[in-house]
């Protein structure tokens, strides 16, 4: 079970990140976020990062980022984390990446999700996941929440993080 947090803001710069480790340093990226407060965040990309719907994130765009909490952090300014999901956000769609458990209610308590016939279940690749998403890290888009503690959805989708 790993602990995720997020940070949201505009992008301010897009940028190759060398590690100078090997020669696939080149397929990293710095995606470099200020959330209008003054506070500032890089994450690293890497190819392992999965992007909600594929889409290709700009200089000006409102992005979520989601990283591992119990992740080790260099201790730099700005704060550099390596981002698990990046998010883009669109009107009338929310994501939340966590641990969902047997109840389908996510780690902090404050969301629960109905599955619907029409839920699409997948994997990062796009196949069909055929097993009960419970017990595991999802990320989970949906829309309209339910007033009640926990918030409850349907999902639009669900994709296991494996």
């Amino acid at each position: 079970m790993t602990n995720f947090q997020s940070f949201s803001g505009v992008v301010t710069m897009i940028g190759d990140f060398m590690t100078g480790i090997n020669e696939e340093a080149e397929c990293n990226k710095l995606v470099s976020v200020d959330n209008g407060y003054g506070t500032l965040v890089d994450f690293v990309m890497t190819p392992d990062t999965y992007v909600v719907d594929h889409v290709m994130l700009s200089v000006g765009d409102r992005i979520t980022g989601f990283y591992g909490m119990d992740v080790a952090v260099p201790l730099i300014f700005p704060p550099q984390y390596r981002a698990v999901v990046m998010v883009k956000d669109t009107p009338y769609q929310n994501v939340k990446v966590s641990y969902f458990n047997s109840q389908l209610e996510s780690s902090d308590d404050k969301l629960k999700l109905n599955i619907a016939p029409s839920t699409q279940i997948v994997l990062r690749n796009g196949q069909a996941f055929t097993r009960y998403p419970s017990n595991r890290n999802l990320i989970v888009v949906y829309g309209p929440i339910t007033k009640s503690i926990p918030a409850q959805t349907t999902p639009y989708k669900i994709i296991a993080i494996c």
